[in-house]
């Protein structure tokens, strides 16, 4: 007679077991037809699934958050139901449940348009209204396999052959169309109504690129109609500030064919780029970090001894001179170790804090390349921390903290904590991995924030700490990570004398604060569409003549504004004011400066700024005095430190 605790702490006691779509209708008619899943303890499950003993029960709709992703993954179904239809000899593979919505990776027997988009979501939408039941149907391995090879499905096949000995498998079925899944999933596809397919994109099968190219279809569903409008006017804008567009627009950056996932940094560009690396450069050198240069071509056996030639070797860009391999470098931190290994240090050198801007090369499927937010060169503000295991949660707690306070400087207040632990596919000792994730977890924990556990989600040398904060948007962007290593310096021979006279293997912090400069340039061109901060805008005044004959007094007042430390351009062109005006308007530069006869015979200029508009007639130098105090006042402050201090 089992026994079920609702989440207000109601109870109800049934005489035989009872399905968790029964317990709704018991509680409500309304809530019957609103409920799409259930949880049963920690378990997420279909309302068909019977309760057989005591047990915590929350019943699921739509509005709950875990309740929409059931709603999206049933989504995912009823578009490879469509698809099944529409493109008979569709070979489908995996659709899941993703932030905002679901994608299925297929194999259709023609490329899909974004017109066959409008073609399948019609489809979704009249087979939703045919109010299908789903139904899981449990079924023995070899079931499974003869359904699938009958359905030539090679994918599922390659799935089903990985499911573990043992482990449950099930189908669900809705009218003709057959998946395999472990649910859970809606009960009726009445509940699937509110809902959008975005885009095309192609991925290789298992994310590999020597497999199949398979196209993903993406899509986003939610609770109701004006989420859902919400939702897409945040996509269209989004399309708006992409910064692919924004980039050639505002004369930073272009790529080109010839160098595919690598960026053409134009002089604003360039100016931008080094203002982003000042700031960190600043900073960790305040807090104790001491900067290097290692060479981006590596021969390959250190790769092999590190580990990284086994883990990455597919996304190596490699060479050979002189029967020698070699490697243009996909990550900084085994170049480091060997900086830390010329001599033997004492124990009274560490923490040793070593930071490099290191361009490195990574072989990313073409279909992947995502302008600066993915790219195949780039350049990490990389860091490796070489501690003693007494230093280390101190030092992961100061590389939170550097993290957070860059973030709040560039304009992202909101982030949040993960903690990644340890991969079935791992080096090291289970001892040094429940020390490395002790330490990160204390650390956390001591600086009071709340973070989520990502189990296996670590890297195979390391658990690691990851920031994910929001853009103005609402997108969430993981770029900082702070890994502990006990493996690697041990794999290339680091030591240092101990205290107590012996040979130890430091502890190897890796840490990155914004990752790929190049990434969170394009992160922050999107995040301020392109509406730079006036400490970041790589233009922070045009001067603007009206004719050709204030072009001296334009000069003599671009001269001043330089000497002020102002970056400044004058714009000397034979065009029209009201043209000039628009394209620095576009080119988002925060203050134009018009001069003309009036201007030049007072010594002052007409300002216009790019949020406030037509500012009037102002001395020149009280502009720039003006300027100066709004720069000061948002410039981040470059000797400011976190609260751990500058102790090194």
């Amino acid at each position: 007679m089992p026994t079920v605790t609702l989440p207000d702490g109601q109870q109800r006691s049934y005489p035989h077991p009872v399905t968790v779509g029964q317990v709704a209708k018991d509680i409500g008619a309304g809530l019957a037809r609103a409920a799409v899943a259930g949880r049963v303890g920690d378990r997420l499950v279909d309302l068909g699934v019977e309760v057989q003993e005591d047990a915590k029960l929350q019943i699921l709709t739509v509005r709950d958050p875990e309740g929409l992703d059931v709603v999206r993954h049933s989504f995912a179904h009823l578009l490879g139901h469509a698809i099944k239809q529409l493109y008979p000899g569709t070979k489908m593979s995996i659709g899941p449940v993703i932030e905002d919505g679901f994608y299925y990776d297929v194999e259709p027997p023609i490329a899909l348009t974004p017109e066959d988009l409008k073609r399948l979501e019609q489809r979704m939408r009249e087979l939703s209204r045919q109010h299908y039941d789903v139904v899981r149907e449990p079924i023995s391995r070899e079931q499974a396999r003869t359904v699938f090879q009958q359905r030539d499905e090679p994918y599922k096949l390659e799935i089903l052959d990985g499911i573990p000995d043992g482990e449950a498998i099930a189908i669900y079925r809705h009218q003709e169309y057959v998946d395999m899944c472990r649910g859970p999933h809606v009960p009726n596809t009445r509940h699937l109504r509110h809902f959008r397919l975005t885009r095309l994109a192609g991925a290789y099968w298992r994310g590999d690129s020597s497999k199949r190219m398979l196209q993903r279809i993406y899509g986003t569903a939610w609770a109701d109609r004006e989420a859902l409008e919400a939702y897409l006017e945040r996509l269209r804008e989004a399309e708006r500030r992409d910064h692919r567009r924004l980039g050639p627009r505002l004369g930073l950056f272009h790529f080109q064919p010839e160098a595919p996932g690598m960026a053409f940094w134009h002089p604003r560009g360039w100016t931008l780029f080094r203002l982003v690396q000042g700031y960190i450069r600043a900073l960790v050198e305040a807090n104790g970090y001491r900067e290097i240069h290692t060479p981006q071509l590596l021969d390959r056996g250190l790769w092999q001894r590190s580990g990284h030639w086994d883990k990455f070797g597919q996304m190596i860009f490699s060479t050979s001179s002189e029967q020698r391999d070699y490697a243009l470098k996909p990550m900084n931190c085994p170049a480091h170790v060997q900086i830390f290994n010329q001599g033997l240090r004492s124990y009274r050198e560490l923490p040793l804090r070593l930071a490099e801007f290191g361009i490195v090369h990574r072989n990313e499927p073409s279909g992947t390349l995502h302008g600066l937010l993915r790219a195949r060169r780039f350049t990490q503000d990389d860091a490796h921390i070489f501690c003693t295991p007494e230093q280390l949660q101190k030092e992961v707690g100061r590389c939170i903290d550097l993290s957070f306070r860059a973030y709040r400087d560039f304009g992202f207040a909101d982030t949040a904590v993960a903690v990644s632990t340890r991969p079935p596919e791992r080096v090291g000792s289970d001892e040094q991995w429940d020390r490395a994730e002790q330490a990160l977890q204390q650390a956390v924990e001591e600086k009071g924030l709340s973070w989520r556990l990502q189990p296996g989600e670590g890297a195979f040398y390391g658990p690691k700490v990851e920031f994910v904060f929001r853009d103005s948007l609402g997108r969430a962007w993981q770029c900082g990570t702070v890994q502990v290593d006990f493996s690697m310096p041990e794999r290339l021979g680091a030591e240092y004398v101990a205290a107590d006279g012996t040979r130890q293997a430091p502890v190897m912090i890796h840490r990155a604060i914004l990752g790929s400069l190049e990434r969170f340039i394009g992160i922050l061109l999107e995040h301020y569409a392109g509406a730079l901060p006036l400490w970041l805008a790589p233009v922070q005044a045009a001067v603007l003549p009206l004719s050709q004959h204030q072009a001296d007094y334009a000069l003599q007042v671009l001269t001043a504004l330089r000497a002020a430390g102002l970056r400044a351009e004058a714009d000397l062109r034979n065009e029209t004011l009201g043209l000039k005006i628009r394209e620095h308007a576009m080119q988002r530069v925060p203050y134009q400066l018009i001069v003309g006869h009036r201007e030049a015979a007072s010594g002052q200029v007409s300002v216009r700024g790019r949020e406030s508009g037509d500012l009037g007639a102002r001395n020149l130098q009280e502009f720039i005095a003006g300027w100066r105090a709004e720069a000061e006042k948002g410039r981040p402050c470059r000797d400011a430190l976190p609260e751990s201090g500058r102790d090194s």
